[in-house]
């Protein structure tokens, strides 16, 4: 006698995932579900959802490591179940911990005695080092007009307009005043006269930029220093400085040693570093420094001894993975200053190949500098026909993620592509990026001639007054027109091949 089974009441561990009733499910989306599906169901359908993601090497906008070597990615995996707070339970994790912090230190030219120990922390990224930064301003500030008797509640901080959203972030949270000094065309960074001029008795700080998200470019931080060092002495005020070094600051100390950013300024009192961007170890960790113990008020710092003894936390997480810390120190004792200085200059060379690749384009505008950095941002020379977001948009045709953006203000009328060149970004992937720009460009080029004059038709009704729209119902009028040429192209490319 022949024993069978219906599909549904047959053991699923026995049977291909596509074959099981799993995949012709929907699955829920807002609620979790009453029962349990197969191991191999599950990682079959997420792993095939995920597919839609982009490719995290050929992401351009970011500057997060995507890369790591297979060994370091074994002690990741190793680690991911340490909760890094349980520092008596893992106490060989906490001082590796520590001898990042010092590393970094010494890195950053703190003034440190000869057995002396560096004041830092690990975090998860720079967002939460600016956070810590600030907060220590903040209180040395408010603790110091106590004792003098004056008003303490209307704190205020200077930075540039070009600052990443973690400071806004840092004074709308903690109620700061943020100062911000305007860009200008041409001048994408902090100028440090302004800054200075917006400075009065309650400034907590001065943040300055070791390598602007918009254009990689470095503020004069020495500048900066310099003028603040002589309002200090005609106001009788110590305002400090803080230097936001998420991307540059594992990069300065090995491209240029002798550019002087750090402690080595007086009024430098804390410094933040992203170790997931060109500390090359992937996302979820940051460090901020401080020039010595005085920088940060002990009454910041909490003591704590139910996980087995006294523990000193100075941080916004509690609990958080230790794989990240492991990572770090693996980079900065398998590199060396020898292998961060060789990753740094290729990641320049490559850079300096993708610029003038563009350049003789004849098409763009250069908007980084040479120097900071690796990487290039870059605008149409003639943007009224096509725009920077339509390049964007048609690269990703080609796999690359490229992302266009507007200046902040006074500048906002300035669009740009940046391209971030990473310890994973090869010379080859930078010829080819170039090869398929150019293919976009020359594809915009042969766009239909009655839809550029419609364009530029209603433009100009605009422009003139005849036709009264607003912004969002041009842009929609614009992207319709675009997305109608191109499902038209698609339709035709489909016919042809056919």
């Amino acid at each position: 006698m022949v024993l069978s089974k219906t599909a549904s009441e047959t053991d699923v561990s026995i049977h291909s995932t596509f074959a099981s009733r799993y995949v012709r499910n929907s699955l829920p989306r807002f609620k979790m579900p009453e029962n349990s599906i197969p191991k191999e169901a599950a990682f079959q359908i997420i792993n095939d959802e995920l597919m839609l993601d982009g490719n995290p090497r050929l992401n351009l906008a970011s500057f997060v490591t995507t890369w790591m070597e297979p060994e370091c990615n074994k002690l990741i995996m190793d680690a991911i179940n340490k909760n890094y707070v349980d520092m008596d339970e893992y106490p060989v994790t906490t001082e590796l911990q520590n001898r990042c912090v010092n590393m970094i230190a010494h890195l950053f030219n703190a003034p440190l005695g000869e057995s002396e120990a560096a004041v830092g922390v690990g975090t998860v990224g720079s967002s939460e080092a600016i956070m810590l930064a600030g907060l220590a301003f903040k209180r040395k500030w408010q603790n110091k007009r106590k004792a003098e008797g004056k008003p303490y509640d209307k704190p205020n901080i200077v930075t540039g307009a070009n600052v990443q959203v973690c400071w806004e972030k840092f004074a709308r949270y903690f109620e700061v005043e943020l100062k911000e000094v305007k860009l200008r065309e041409g001048y994408y960074v902090m100028d440090p006269a302004k800054a200075v001029e917006l400075v009065d008795e309650n400034t907590i700080c001065v943040a300055a930029i070791l390598g602007s998200t918009l254009n990689g470019e470095f503020e004069d931080v020495k500048l900066l220093n310099d003028l603040l060092v002589e309002k200090n002495k005609e106001t009788g005020w110590d305002t400090p400085i803080h230097v936001d070094a998420a991307s540059g600051g594992f990069i300065a100390p090995f491209l240029y040693p002798e550019l002087e950013w750090d402690f080595r300024l007086p009024l430098v009192k804390s410094i933040n570093v992203s170790g997931h961007k060109y500390g090359l170890v992937y996302a979820g960790i940051g460090w901020v420094i401080w020039r010595s113990k005085d920088d940060l008020p002990e009454e910041l710092i909490f003591h704590i001894n139910y996980l087995g003894a006294d523990q000193p936390t100075f941080t916004l997480n509690f609990s958080k993975g230790s794989s990240q810390v492991i990572a770090q120190y693996y980079q900065l004792i398998r590199l060396g200053h020898e292998g961060y200085k060789n990753v740094m200059e290729n990641c320049h060379e490559n850079a300096m190949v993708l610029k003038e690749g563009l350049e003789k384009t004849g098409r763009f505008n250069i908007v980084s500098k040479d120097d900071g950095v690796p990487l290039v941002a870059f605008s149409l020379k003639d943007n009224k026909r096509h725009d920077e977001f339509e390049i964007s948009e048609m690269l990703r045709r080609y796999g690359w993620i490229v992302p266009s953006y507007t200046m902040p203000a006074d500048a906002q009328h300035i669009t740009v592509l940046r391209v971030v060149i990473r310890e994973d970004f090869s010379r080859t992937l930078a010829e080819r990026l170039v090869l398929d720009i150019q293919k976009v460009v020359h594809e915009l080029d042969a766009l239909p001639a009655k839809l550029n004059a419609k364009l530029t038709e209603k433009q100009e009704q605009v422009k003139n007054g005849t036709v009264k729209k607003t912004a969002i119902e041009t842009q929609r009028e614009i992207t319709a027109y675009w997305k109608k040429y191109v499902t038209e192209r698609k339709s035709n490319n489909k016919t042809q091949i056919c």
